[in-house]
């Protein structure tokens, strides 16, 4: 049976000097799987100056994040499937992106929100009652949003984990 999980990652980002979006995904317009997001990882390497830093896992609302696109990666090498979700620059419900340059008007409605030192990293791995889901046709997506500058805004990495329903 076909997995349909995915990871959308990146690695050593610059990053702008302001609040940003690291990773942003949209799911696809309906009829069509939703998405359910199973893990957030956030790190970085440019530093090994100790320092805390906000994050929040949000959903936004047209306007989206100006992003730089990236595309999903299969967590099961057998699995026949692609995602439905592509890489884009705007979005736009089917794609995803990262490491945001503009943030857009729409409204975030922060759905988890931590503090966590830069050297230790980020993780979110909740149990399945706790994962954030997003059905097709939903018109928001899921953010992975830093709501204040880095101290340091090189060598940052973030994946995102999630399944197609």
């Amino acid at each position: 049976m076909a997995t349909r999980v995915f990871i959308l990652q990146a690695d050593n980002l610059t990053l702008a000097n302001q609040p940003v979006t690291l990773a942003f995904i949209n799911p696809a317009a309906a009829p069509n799987f939703g998405i359910e997001i199973m893990q957030v990882d956030v790190s970085q390497a440019g530093t090994a100056t100790s320092a805390q830093q906000r994050i929040q896992l949000v959903t936004q609302v047209t306007a989206f994040p100006t992003l730089v696109s990236a595309t999903p990666q299969k967590t099961e090498l057998a699995d026949p499937n692609a995602s439905i979700i592509a890489g884009g620059t705007a979005g736009a419900a089917g794609t995803c992106g990262v490491n945001a340059s503009a943030e857009g008007a729409g409204t975030k409605t922060v759905r988890y929100a931590t503090d966590f030192n830069n050297l230790n990293g980020f993780l979110w791995c909740p149990p399945p009652e706790g994962r954030i889901k997003l059905p097709a046709g939903l018109a928001s997506g899921f953010g992975v949003f830093l709501p204040a500058a880095p101290t340091v805004l090189t060598g940052w990495a973030v994946s995102v984990m999630f399944r197609e329903y």
